[in-house]
């Protein structure tokens, strides 16, 4: 280890100390991942003999999760893969949680594929004032829970003495796992359908700003399109912002969260936050710029093409120096995102729309640099798309009104060894590391919302 690391393992072991001995703010409020691995997926001795098998196992294994769960007490817990399909099991959390004072919001995934998720809320830091289910009905069966809740004990006050509006939304989630390039789409495309539902739910109910925590397995590391999606959307990974971790490819392996079935470590379970003080770029665009984002990996790194090569497999055997919109559909189907699960017509009319910006029809070699290659460039608000008015320093935006956010205070992953980027051998608890954060919430002056956006 080099002086460097030794120092900054240091400095994590005297903030846990910190943060063992300082009783935490009663006004705070915490939140809880952990995919807890269904027993019906825990590999035992081979490939064939599953935990599931063995009831003296998996009982024992959850007591101790649930064991943890209760002695961290978070306002919050959303759990992945829970083995729904098991009565006894789900009665085991359903007695021990509905005990500790918590309400139990249960979804299978779709198919009858034997797990799903639980959302677990403590009754004296929040009311559930609603609940949806959110089925992406894709070939990964793959689900997401959406609740909304309200403080059940005013937190803060507006500088004018008034109570301020103190709900949240929150989501728990399990996205597809990345078996080849091809699924990139499709947890992408998981992900939009999560802040599309989330913004029909505000339009439906004409809320008002409020903080959005996405919680979950996202089986995809910092580096993946996902991760740079939400982040143009203003979410935050709220253990990277306690830890003071950039975006950055230096600090994409300072921890990690899971050890998949390869016997590979990565970082892929997260608490994002997003604060109503956030001014974004409208959800298409950053859908179409993630998508572009794709087609470009799939052929720059996986077909191993130039910029002129790619424009050349896209234009196909058109007699102009341009791309069409048939040749345009045919390279997509030879990249393999045109399905019902990855993009459909309707979609792929949308990204040659946002190309084509004159209409006339073909994209040129220009067209294809600037909205292809490199897809940021689509957007016709690039520099301004996320910016942070906490500071109340933009005059230009109106930020009189007062809404209720959260700062993230603090977030430990157990056991302390992955916060070091390391998976020790003798953790059973699951295959996944448990996350939990600690929110202080803030009043904050909230940005305008513009259509399409959260």
């Amino acid at each position: 280890m080099t002086k460097k690391q030794r120092s900054e393992a240091g400095a994590r072991r005297r903030r846990r100390d910190r943060r063992r001995r300082q009783p935490r703010d009663e006004r705070s409020v915490s939140c809880t991942t952990f995919n807890i691995l269904a027993p019906i997926y825990k590999r035992l001795d081979s490939e064939n003999c599953r935990e599931s098998q063995y009831r003296a196992y998996w009982f024992s294994r959850n007591e101790k999760i649930i064991d943890r769960l209760l002695a961290d007490g978070s306002s919050i817990i959303c759990l992945q893969e829970v083995w729904l399909g098991n009565d006894e099991l789900v009665d085991m959390y359903e007695k021990r949680l509905g005990d500790a004072n918590y309400s139990l919001f249960k979804l299978a995934r779709t198919n009858n594929r034997g797990d799903g998720l639980l959302t677990a809320v403590h009754k004296s830091y929040f009311h559930v004032l609603n609940y949806r289910e959110l089925l992406f009905n894709d070939f990964g069966d793959r689900v997401a829970q959406l609740l909304h809740v309200e403080s059940a004990k005013p937190f803060l006050q507006s500088r004018g003495n008034s109570c301020v509006q103190q709900q949240s939304l929150i989501v728990n989630t399990h996205l597809l796992f990345p078996h080849d390039h091809s699924i990139s789409i499709v947890r992408l495309k998981q992900v939009y359908k999560i802040l599309q539902c989330i913004e029909a739910y505000q339009e439906e109910h004409k809320l008002g700003p409020m903080p959005i925590i996405l919680c979950g397995d996202w089986n995809g590391s910092k580096r993946g399109q996902v991760y740079k999606f939400l982040r143009s959307q203003g979410f935050v990974s709220s253990y990277d912002t306690a830890h003071q971790y950039s975006d950055s490819e230096e600090d994409a392996h300072k921890w990690v969260s899971h050890r998949n079935h390869r016997g590979n470590i990565c970082g892929v379970d997260f608490i994002w936050l997003l604060n109503p003080n956030k001014c974004r770029k409208p959800l298409k665009t950053s859908w179409n710029e993630a998508v572009f984002g794709i087609i470009k990996y799939l052929l720059l790194k996986v077909a191993f093409l130039s910029a002129e090569n790619a424009f050349a497999l896209l234009k196909a055997d058109s007699p102009d120096d341009h791309i069409t919109y048939s040749s345009f559909y045919q390279a997509l189907c030879q990249l393999g995102m045109v399905h019902p699960d990855r993009l459909n017509s309707e979609e792929i009319k949308d990204l040659w729309s946002e190309v084509d910006r004159d209409g006339d029809g073909v994209i040129d070699y220009n067209d294809f640099q600037r909205c292809i290659w490199s897809p940021n460039c689509c957007s016709q608000e690039e520099d301004d798309a996320e910016i942070d008015v906490s500071d109340g320093s933009l005059e230009t935006l109106e930020t009189n009104d007062e809404a209720f956010g959260f700062t993230v205070k603090e977030a430990v992953l157990f056991p302390p060894e992955v916060e070091k980027g390391m998976w020790p051998e003798n953790y059973s608890l699951s295959d996944h590391a448990p996350l939990t954060v600690v929110f202080s919430p803030v009043t904050m002056p909230c940005s305008p919302r513009t259509p399409g956006t959260l």
